[in-house]
C-alpha cells in the first residue's frame, strides 16, 4: 500500500491522472471516502490522463457516467444505491469485466460485487490542513512499484 499526502485539488488531480497510467482495459479503481474528500477530483485527474474531452462530474443521480476516450470509461457513483440487486440490474458486472475502465466511488457500498483485481483508494481530509488529503492506494506490485518509482509514495 502506498500513502500519498495532496495539499490541494490540483494535486489531488494530478495524482489521478499519473494514476490513469496504470489503467488499461477491464481495470476497476474502488474509491472511498467521505462527502467532498477528493473522489471526484481524483477521478477528473485520471479521465483527463486517459483523453477523456467530456465534463467529469459525479454521476450522484445517474449512477453511471459513461465516457469516450482512449478506451471506455464508466464512472459510478454508489452514495445514493447500495442494494447489490439493484447493482447487478444495470449491468454491474458488464462494466467491470468488459472493455471499459470502471471507477467507482462509495464502493464500500458493494463491496462484495467489486473484483479482488480492483484498485482500492481510501482518501481522508487531514484536519491541520483544509485542503490536505491522505490517500492510501492498494495496488499489486508491478503498479506499486511504477507509483514509488514516480515518486508518489510518501
Amino acid at each position: 500500500m502506498i500513502t500519498v499526502v495532496t495539499r490541494s485539488a490540483i494535486e489531488t488531480e494530478a495524482l489521478g491522472e499519473k494514476l490513469s497510467r496504470l489503467l488499461k482495459k477491464g481495470s476497476v479503481v474502488a474509491f472511498v471516502g467521505d462527502l467532498a474528500s477528493g473522489k471526484t477530483t481524483m477521478i477528473r485527474g485520471i479521465c483527463r490522463g486517459l483523453k477523456i474531452q467530456q465534463q467529469v462530474e459525479s454521476p450522484t443521480y445517474t449512477l453511471v457516467n459513461e465516457y469516450n476516450g482512449k478506451v471506455p470509461v464508466y464512472h459510478m457513483d454508489c452514495y445514493r444505491e447500495h442494494r447489490i440487486e439493484e447493482w447487478l440490474e444495470l449491468g454491474v458486472n458488464d462494466y467491470f469485466y468488459g472493455d471499459g475502465i470502471s471507477l467507482v466511488e462509495w464502493a464500500d457500498t458493494i463491496q462484495e460485487l467489486i473484483p479482488e483485481t480492483a484498485i482500492r483508494i481510501v482518501i481522508n481530509h487531514r484536519i491541520e490542513e483544509e485542503n490536505c488529503r491522505e490517500i492510501r492506494i492498494q495496488t499489486s506490485g508491478e503498479q506499486e512499484l511504477y507509483l514509488e518509482q514516480t515518486g508518489q509514495s510518501n
